[in-house]
């Protein structure tokens, strides 16, 4: 369908960075992308699941639901560093300074809790569920290592902190630094992102 007409897709999330970053990662698709706030949709849905897998099925369907049936994309992604076990996870922006902090408390907390710890090993994971015009869905999982920087070592979309101190394995620029096609491509949204593209072309020829 998405090969021979223009399609409304609704992007389950209020984060400002995802919406940026997912659009770019988007842009060669033939579909019109949309933003809670474009449909005047401003409440969030709360996160009661227990994996990554059900959160984002929470959030796809909560919003497909508020928008009467617009095919809707949402994840749920989070880090999860060696040293901090299971603090983390599905609870990253919930954790250390809350939810309510704002970006650079957020962010400060966690970069003073990790000069405790010598291990700076982690890794990002984003499971996207993607639910059709009809009502299907569809899960894909993305992720990416790397390991925690001393500081931050770049300017961060807002929303996406982390993205200023964490420097995948292989390269030596933290998410923030790359340009957005090269995270896009190596990222763990952008990995996710890749897998449901894959899909789509494979649902539009079967």
């Amino acid at each position: 369908m998405m090969e021979n007409e223009r399609v409304k897709l609704l992007l389950g999330t209020s984060n400002p960075g995802k919406i940026i970053e997912v659009r770019a990662a988007l842009q060669a698709l033939p579909v019109e992308i949309l933003a809670p706030a474009d449909i005047g949709l401003t409440e969030r849905p709360y996160e009661t699941g227990n994996t990554f897998e059900e959160n984002a099925r929470g959030k796809a369907r909560y919003y497909f639901e508020a928008s009467r049936g617009i095919a809707t994309l949402a994840d749920d992604s989070g880090i999860i560093v060696e040293a901090l076990q299971s603090e983390l996870g599905i609870h990253t922006r919930r954790w250390g300074a809350g939810s309510d902090a704002s970006d650079q408390h957020w962010i400060s907390f966690f970069l003073d809790r990790m000069k405790r710890e010598e291990n700076k090993a982690a890794h990002f994971v984003c499971v996207l569920c993607f639910i059709d015009s009809d009502g299907n869905e569809h899960l894909c999982q993305g992720s990416c290592d790397g390991s925690i920087t001393e500081s931050l070592e770049a300017t961060f979309l807002p929303g996406l902190p982390i993205s200023a101190c964490f420097k995948p394995d292989g390269y030596d620029k933290v998410y923030a630094a790359l340009s957005m096609e090269e995270k896009n491509r190596i990222s763990h949204r952008g990995r996710a992102l890749e897998k449901w593209k894959e899909y789509l072309s494979h649902s539009a020829h079967s």
